[in-house]
């Protein structure tokens, strides 16, 4: 073997006369020996993960390209062996990146079998079960597999599961269906719907007499689940089908009241609530109630469940769903609901402080993590319930978000609840699962929306009791993914609370922690930088750098809500705070910084713009000649953002930025017609750049020739991807129609039918809202031309079904 994996690492060596001369070596094993050697390297614990990497590779492209060759000839236990190794290494494989390799091959090997066997075949129920857990795994790692494999998957599973003589391969076949539709995206699924949904009727219907005359419930539990993945993928398109099922599903809930059928009843409760978000709330009301009495009942009888009982976790998250379905219309189920929810949602781990003797009398199969703190001792905590526990926060936050002021009986025990749960890391170990953490920062915005309507003295001492707690996690939060969400939830609630939310002593720990995040991640992108030059650097390693980077960037953004935030709310008053950041954002936006560093740095610079002008302009030496470069970047986001600073200029810059204006207008038109401006990755950048102009015209009209820009500007509209300007250029369009500006209307009105046609995209598109105030502006435009009948049909007569039809909702709605 050490032969065969020095072999495996010359075919990875950058010398090509290496790399060459081991492929023709390579090529020499005999297609049979190759496989042994391969699934050999592969399961080699000890072998390095580069090896074993290089070896996966090269066995699912045996079994992709050389399949009719080699297998067949293999002897059955050869091939039993490598289904049996390969499903062990999936199960047991430790590292992420080998295991989802292995899964790849267990579906090359899979899809290559359906092709070869039928399955109907009785002599292979060994090799079907075998497959389907290759695929109930594999499906776990390949989003790709449902794409590649959609439509023989689907057809063997479904074939598979009407296999009454053998329950265990029909429940491993249900449980591969339901991990390939979680996945699987609505439009492969569709068409499938319609045989999908009658097979599993069929298969229900059937294993509920077997549960009812045999007493056997394995194959229904797992097939209930099969229709709930199956709803939730479909979504409306379940309606048809609704009825077939909820009756039977409706009858286990009501009957399943054994101890042995608590999972089953649990499953099926899940179920029900999952079809019925899939449906929507017109098609599930006729049994909203039936079924909120069921899981009443169940609730009531809650007290008297044990602990460990598996109805409970589904029980809590099929109310949340129940309160996305019924909306406002839940709140009167919320005493019975928040008792047992709460009592989920603080649980406490338990932790201890053991030393090594003690070790030796716990194991971690208990559900006990350890650190070593040194000298013989170390930090344990169980996490048992952690998961439950995590689940129920989630649902605190989701009827908070749903129930809004209706939920304000419960802010205070939840935001007590919740602020501890932010700050839980001991001996870098977290006291709670990520998911509890990022529950409790996602709460804290919403709970403050919920208190609002007692008035703003219980908001503040709500805030009060959270502020701190949110700043000092910003701090010391470990995990990137929860980092991240804190920010966020912390700068939603900044934009909530407004001016004088942050008193000095906040100003200056959030001024700090800020500082640090920035200098940390100039830091990170230099260590990465130097990983580049080592001599270990290879794909793998560029694709965790990119990872890292990643996180960073989205860190960054973060960085720039918090920003935004602080300045939307407290505007000029807030620059001197800003003079500490100030080195390190002009630091981002210099022209040797990667593109996310330079769209972020513009984008703080946008808000203090927009928000702190006409103070911002102390500050133009340092942004203002990089923006306005920056709008023929190669890079179409940071175009997007120098072009939206441009337009904030216009609109609130005031008198120092004139000159700047009128510099722009060229440049931003150069950017508006290039040859591929509209492509899909250049428009959101390009619709900034139509909007700038018109800001410019609108604000600042002494900066441009606005009788020579204008028919240009016209000929741009509408905009159908960034609905925030397109609100702004519909406003201006408003302006110049109500004013009757010659230009826009064209001599004897000839352009009218194009304004029509523009207002018809903009409905269309969703780029105007009824709501929107200039909404009614532009119904008012086309009522005045209804008037005039020869007008009108000449105008409409230019458009299509879907824009006259978009013409006439604009007339019903504004």
């Amino acid at each position: 073997m050490q032969q065969f994996y020095l072999l495996l690492g010359n075919l990875m060596s950058p010398d090509n006369n290496v790399r060459k001369q081991s492929e023709e070596t390579y090529d020499t094993i005999p297609g049979q020996n190759k496989i042994t050697f391969l699934l050999q390297a592969v399961r080699d614990a000890s072998a390095a993960e580069e090896v074993k990497q290089m070896a996966a590779v090269l066995l699912r492209r045996l079994l992709s390209s050389s399949f009719e060759e080699i297998y067949p000839g293999l002897t059955m236990e050869m091939q039993t062996a490598i289904k049996t190794e390969l499903l062990t290494s999936i199960q047991q494989e430790t590292s992420p990146n080998i295991r989802k390799k292995v899964c790849d091959i267990a579906a090359e090997l899979a899809r290559n079998l359906i092709g070869r066997y039928p399955l109907g075949c009785p002599d292979i129920s060994y090799l079907r079960e075998h497959i389907i857990e290759g695929w109930v795994m594999a499906t776990d790692f390949a989003p790709t597999f449902q794409k590649k494999f959609h439509d023989k998957v689907i057809s063997a599973l479904l074939q598979t599961m009407e296999d009454q003589s053998n329950p265990r391969v029909q429940a491993h076949a249900a449980a591969a269906l339901i991990n390939f539709t979680e996945d699987c995206p609505k439009t492969l699924l569709i068409p499938y719907l319609d045989s999908l949904v009658q097979h599993l009727h069929v298969i229900m219907v059937a294993k509920l007499q077997e549960l009812i005359q045999k007493g056997t419930k394995l194959v229904l539990e797992q097939v209930v689940t099969s229709i709930a993945s199956v709803a939730d993928t479909a979504e409306e398109k379940f309606v048809p089908y609704y009825d077939l099922f909820m009756p039977s599903l409706k009858h286990i809930v009501e009957n399943a009241v054994q101890k042995e059928l608590r999972l089953l009843r649990g499953k099926t409760i899940e179920c029900i609530s999952l079809i019925g978000l899939a449906v929507g709330k017109e098609k599930f009301m006729p049994d909203a109630s039936a079924v909120m009495q069921l899981l009443l009942k169940t609730q009531t009888d809650f007290n008297d469940l044990e602990d460990d009982d598996p109805q409970i976790s589904y029980m809590i998250s099929a109310w949340a769903r129940m309160c996305k379905i019924l909306g406002k219309e839940f709140q009167q189920y919320l005493p019975v609901v928040m008792g047992p929810l709460m009592k989920t949602a603080s649980i406490k781990p338990e932790v201890a402080l053991l030393d090594t003797q003690d070790m030796e009398n716990i194991s971690e199969d208990d559900g006990w993590e350890f650190v070593n703190l040194g000298d013989q001792q170390s930090f344990g905590i169980k996490t048992a319930g952690l998961e439950e526990k995590a689940t129920a926060c989630q649902m605190l936050v989701c009827y908070a978000k749903e129930l809004k002021e209706g939920f304000v009986e419960y802010t205070e025990q939840v935001v007590k609840l919740m602020v501890p749960l932010l700050k839980t890391v001991v001996f870098g170990i977290s006291l709670t699962v990520s998911r509890v953490r990022v529950a409790a920062a996602e709460s804290m915005p919403l709970l403050l929306e919920c208190a609002r309507v007692r008035g703003p003295e219980y908001l503040t001492q709500m805030w009060h009791f959270m502020c701190d707690a949110l700043i000092k996690a910003i701090g010391t939060e470990p995990d990137s993914d929860v980092l991240s969400e804190i920010m966020h939830a912390f700068a939603k609630c900044i934009e909530l609370m407004g001016d004088g939310c942050l008193n000095n002593e906040h100003f200056e720990e959030l001024g700090g922690i800020l500082k640090g995040k920035l200098e940390e991640h100039f830091k990170n992108q230099e260590l990465r930088q130097a990983k580049r030059q080592d001599e270990d650097y290879d794909e793998q390693v560029e694709e965790t750098l990119q990872d890292e980077d990643e996180n960073d960037v989205y860190i960054l953004t973060k960085v720039s809500d918090i920003l935004h935030s602080v300045f939307s709310s407290y505007k000029e008053k807030v620059l001197p705070w800003f003079e500490q950041l100030l080195q390190l954002i002009v630091q981002l936006i210099c022209p040797n910084r990667p593109w996310a560093d330079r769209q972020w740095g513009l984008c703080i610079f946008d808000d203090v713009v927009e928000h702190c002008s006409p103070s911002s302009f102390k500050y133009a030496e340092y942004f203002l000649r990089p923006m306005l470069q920056s709008l023929c970047d190669s890079s179409p986001e940071v175009r997007q953002a120098a072009a939206y600073g441009v337009g904030v200029m216009a609109q609130y810059g005031g008198e120092n930025y004139r000159p700047f204006c009128t510099e722009a207008i060229p440049l931003l038109v150069g950017v508006i017609q290039a040859a591929d401006s509209r492509s899909k990755e250049n428009v959101n950048a390009t619709e900034n750049c139509i909007s700038a102009v018109g800001k410019v015209m609108r604000f600042r009209p002494e900066c441009v020739n606005v009788n020579e820009v204008l028919p240009h500007w016209l000929s741009w509209l509408p905009l159908n991807e960034d609905k925030e300007e397109a609100v702004h250029t519909f406003d201006f369009l408003c302006d110049l129609i109500e004013s009757n500006n010659p230009i826009v209307l064209g001599p004897d009105n000839s352009n009218l039918p194009k304004i029509f046609l523009i207002i018809a995209d903009g409905v269309a598109n969703e780029s105007i809202k009824s709501d929107d105030a200039c909404s009614k502006r532009l119904a008012n435009v086309i009522r005045q031309v209804q008037v005039s009948a020869g007008l009108w049909t000449q105008c409409v007569s230019t458009l299509n079904e879907t824009q006259q039809k978009a013409i006439q909702d604009l007339l019903n709605t504004a």
